[in-house]
């Protein structure tokens, strides 16, 4: 099976929001996964509505309590790393190729 990496790439704020500044609206993930030699990923944004309660400032957010937001927002984690594991499976197991044409001369690159 795959070791899965969640990351957040960016976020956007708003400047201002009633006492709060840098109020993250947006923040853009990324979920990457590898097995071997094999790696995928897939990456999507997700938006926030306006915090209620408690407020951590933008300069305190940690990287866990974003991806805690992105996941809060209806982004399923298991069926993204799922995505990632099926993407991985395809390269591993190509469900399509493209051999050579049977009727083709077969060229080899001489060695040195």
């Amino acid at each position: 099976m795959s070791t899965f990496a969640w990351s957040i790439q960016w976020m956007q704020c708003k400047p201002t929001e009633g006492s709060y500044t840098d109020v993250v609206i947006t923040a853009e993930w990324l979920c990457s996964g590898s097995q071997e030699t094999y790696n995928s990923g897939i990456s999507g944004s997700a938006s926030f509505p306006m915090p209620e309660g408690s407020f951590t400032p933008y300069a305190d957010l940690t990287q866990d309590q974003v991806l805690g937001w992105v996941w809060a927002s209806g982004l399923n984690k298991a069926d993204v790393e799922a995505g990632v594991q099926g993407q991985i499976n395809n390269l591993i197991n190509p469900p399509v190729i493209t051999p050579p044409l049977p009727w083709a001369p077969q060229t080899s690159i001489p060695t040195a």
